[in-house]
């Protein structure tokens, strides 16, 4: 807590003045750029490695950045405040974009390789369900010519299946083929710091650079 503590007190001795100004129309609302779905990993830092500023990302977190596929009754399998943020983003924010990064070294991943029955804790083994079957999204992935550990390509493949989740969705179905809504997939490798984007093209995750 005292890093916390010391952190908030830097920021507002050294940064808040640079951000005043934008605190305070942000206090009249918000209109980010895009939604952004990611895991709750500590070491995943969206607004560091995207250079994003307050208000420009509309964030969902959570173990694994699962979402759960919708029923047949046009609902979310799972917890309803992944599928409510979404559609606050959809029908009040008005995003265009919607990005589902993973990273590497996901300990959500792992854990699915290593079995839920090993896994501590009820309400984990259930949420964990929802990413069991990335492994099925291997085939056909393009990986890099860099040695990529087996748990990595699975977090790749994971992007993929929370993207075809999504699109399980109604509203997202709708968005989508009317052009109002784009889906990307992203993947974090945080031993360098880089950031890879799906290619449907070459079906290769490719690094993000100029």
């Amino acid at each position: 807590m005292k890093k916390l503590i010391q952190g908030i007190i830097d920021f507002r001795k050294h940064r808040l003045a640079e951000y005043r100004e934008k605190f305070s129309k942000l206090a009249l609302g918000q209109s980010p750029d895009a939604l952004f779905i990611t895991c709750s990993d500590s070491r995943v830092v969206p607004n560091l490695f995207a250079s994003t500023d307050p208000g420009d990302l509309f964030v969902i977190r959570n173990v694994g950045n699962f979402i759960p596929p919708c029923n047949s009754d046009g609902h979310s399998e799972g917890d309803r405040s992944e599928w409510a943020a979404i559609e606050f983003s959809i029908l009040q924010l008005h995003v265009s974009d919607m990005i589902v990064c993973g990273h590497s070294e996901c300990g959500a991943i792992q854990a699915i390789l290593q079995g839920l029955q090993k896994v501590s804790g009820s309400h984990l083994q259930s949420w964990l369900q929802y990413g069991e079957n990335a492994p099925s999204m291997l085939t056909g992935i393009e990986f890099s010519s860099e040695p990529l550990a087996q748990h990595n390509k699975i977090s790749q493949a994971n992007v993929l299946l929370q993207l075809e989740h999504l699109k399980t969705y109604p509203l997202i179905q709708k968005r989508i083929q009317m052009g109002r809504l784009h889906l990307h997939g992203w993947w974090f490798d945080i031993g360098s710091g880089d950031v890879y984007s799906f290619n449907k093209s070459t079906q290769r995750f490719n690094l993000i650079a100029e």
